[in-house]
């Protein structure tokens, strides 16, 4: 009796589970019919989160079983505090967590996408947790020339943050309409500058233009693609870096190679990815050959390490992008969260990841089993060249 009313209790569940799937997207619907502001849209592909796209993604999650969706053991971290940071000039990278990023650069300090919460979501009691805390906390920050948002979902805008950044921040730069959240939440509106892509603004000799991406947006069930999403340059005086935000692979990052590199550095989305989804999140092939495209010197994977935000391993991001980096000749940069990567001489870094893994040996050896399987989606990669 009691293994019936657990199936019972299973059945229930997805049958209540999909009448509220089958509710949200007729309000969706409903309410798109009725707004009066047109939606943003991608330049290749248009992305439809319809029934037809979730039920598959419903059974994925239902059905596959991880061994290692979140790490063990405590997440390697590198501290850093202002006194640290001041004891040197050079233009430098770090890597705080997800995607975000902290740059110095002609002795200004730019924040990229900064989630500093506990959880991403619109909750603090429910949703996806930190792996690990950020090496710095916003108190401890430097004063910011610029924060860049990317786009408005949960994992690279934090509401939290931006109220506790407000003060310390002299200019927030985002796409199109983000920055309305923004002066919601209490930055003064003379702070933001909201851009379409291809635009560009000058802060004292530092260069940030707004980039195509093919991408969605939104932060409830009601404001599908009201805001713009992008990718981004940033140019100082001696070193340039492109940001990818997050994005499936279009034809695109070619032409931002092309208008704005070589760059020095290219910070590419790699991971939360599957088959599923990858119009809108690119797979570990997908994302070297953006690197690849946008013409940069090394690449580092971020959108990874720190939130359970899709069906693979926690470390299959890394291993799998470690892996096409050798494959190719692509210098990749693996920080520690809170490690310096200098632009000037960017070198690889260890892979600390293995050293937190369930099995590092088993898990090594079960990567090269599934390198096999990426053989194929590497002509990707191998046909683009």
């Amino acid at each position: 009796m009691y293994f019936i009313g657990v199936e019972m209790k299973i059945v229930t569940g997805v049958i209540v589970g999909f009448v509220v799937l089958v509710a949200i997207m007729w309000l969706t619907k409903t309410w798109s019919a009725a707004n009066k502001s047109k939606p943003f849209m991608n330049s290749e592909k248009t992305y439809h989160a319809g029934l037809s796209s979730l039920w598959p993604i419903a059974k994925a999650y239902w059905n596959t079983q991880r061994k290692a969706p979140a790490p063990k053991n405590a997440v390697p971290l590198e501290t850093l505090t202002q006194t640290l940071l001041a004891q040197s000039t050079e233009d430098a990278v770090y890597r705080l967590g997800h995607s975000t990023l902290l740059m110095r650069i002609d002795g200004e300090y730019v924040l990229i996408d900064p989630v500093f919460s506990e959880r991403a979501s619109p909750v603090q009691w429910a949703g996806p947790k930190r792996f690990h805390q950020s090496p710095i906390s916003i108190a401890d920050l430097p004063s910011i020339k610029a924060v860049i948002i990317s786009h408005d979902h949960y994992d690279h805008l934090d509401k939290a943050a931006i109220e506790q950044l407000a003060a310390k921040v002299e200019h927030f730069i985002t796409p199109l309409k983000v920055g309305d959240y923004l002066t919601d939440w209490g930055v003064d509106p003379i702070q933001v500058t909201e851009f379409e892509w291809w635009q560009s603004v000058e802060l004292n000799g530092l260069h940030i233009t707004a980039t195509p991406a093919q991408h969605f947006s939104g932060r409830g069930l009601l404001d599908r693609d009201q805001t713009l999403w992008a990718s981004w340059v940033i140019q100082g005086l001696h070193h340039k870096v492109f940001y990818s935000g997050d994005s499936g692979y279009f034809n695109g990052f070619k032409q931002i190679g092309e208008l704005y590199g070589p760059f020095d550095l290219s910070m590419i989305e790699t991971g939360a990815y599957n088959e599923l989804w990858s119009d809108i999140h690119m797979l570990p092939e997908q994302s070297l050959q953006a690197h690849i495209d946008v013409n940069a010197k090394a690449m580092m994977p971020v959108h990874n390490g720190t939130f359970d935000l899709a069906l693979h391993d926690w470390f299959e991001p890394f291993e799998r992008i470690t892996l096409l980096a050798q494959q190719h000749n692509v210098t990749l940069l693996t920080p520690k969260f809170g490690q310096a990567v200098l632009l000037e001489n960017p070198q690889a870094n260890e892979l600390w990841w293995r050293d937190i893994m369930i099995d590092p040996e088993t898990d090594k050896a079960e990567q090269r089993v599934n390198s096999n399987n990426m053989d194929e989606l590497n002509e990707v990669v191998t046909d683009q060249n």
